[in-house]
């Protein structure tokens, strides 16, 4: 199976990365400052300890894969990516006649709004229809979460359905839109490959 844990790629601003246990202070941080921006769409951890059990899930479960989206400073470039911006999960990941996973993710309020996660979002495509060998990712999203739809949609995802009642997130059964991409999608909307069209 291939590795999971390998960088997923670097473009003009952005280095995207596996998460670390070390990331625990800088993500907890991040995902207190962002509170406002995330409720009520997510709930990432807003500890240290709590982040380290998180990302511990992502990290030891095979199928999931989880990445840092950093973004690239001028005088640090490659080591270790720079600020964190964000964040992107595939978890359900299903082998045989699926090839398959469920995309998650989310944005720290500093890099909201800026583009990164959409650069970011590319690389893990390209990860998750190379390297990884699946052939599609699903994202459900509520449907007033617009930032989170027009992510997806700048990436090429497609329109599949509506769920009622599809999710239980802070309490509540919520509705989802299924918006979902294969790897024949991004390679036919990419000339030259899976370099994804650009947001």
């Amino acid at each position: 199976m291939p590795d999971s844990t390998a960088p997923a790629g670097q473009g003009p601003r952005t280095r995207v990365r596996p998460y670390r246990y070390e990331d625990a202070d800088e993500f907890a941080a991040l995902a207190r400052d962002s509170r406002a921006l995330h409720h009520p769409w997510l709930f990432p951890p807003l500890t240290p300890e709590a982040y380290r059990d998180y990302a511990g899930g992502v990290i030891e479960d095979p199928t999931k894969a989880g990445f840092l989206v950093c973004e690239l400073t001028d005088g640090d470039p490659t080591a270790g990516g720079g600020r964190i911006a964000g964040f992107i999960n595939i978890n359900n990941i299903v082998r045989g006649g699926f090839l398959s996973g469920a995309l998650g993710y989310g944005a720290f309020a500093h890099a909201a709004g800026r583009g990164l996660m959409g650069e970011g979002l590319r690389h893990v495509l390209r990860h998750a229809f190379g390297p990884l060998g699946l052939h599609r990712l699903e994202a459900n999203i509520q449907p007033a979460n617009t930032a989170s739809i027009a992510l997806v949609r700048g990436a090429g995802f497609r329109y599949e359905g509506y769920s009622p009642d599809f999710l239980r997130i802070d309490g509540h059964w919520r509705d989802h839109e299924r918006w979902a991409i294969t790897a024949d999608m991004v390679r036919d909307t990419a000339a030259g490959g899976l370099s994804g069209p650009s947001g």
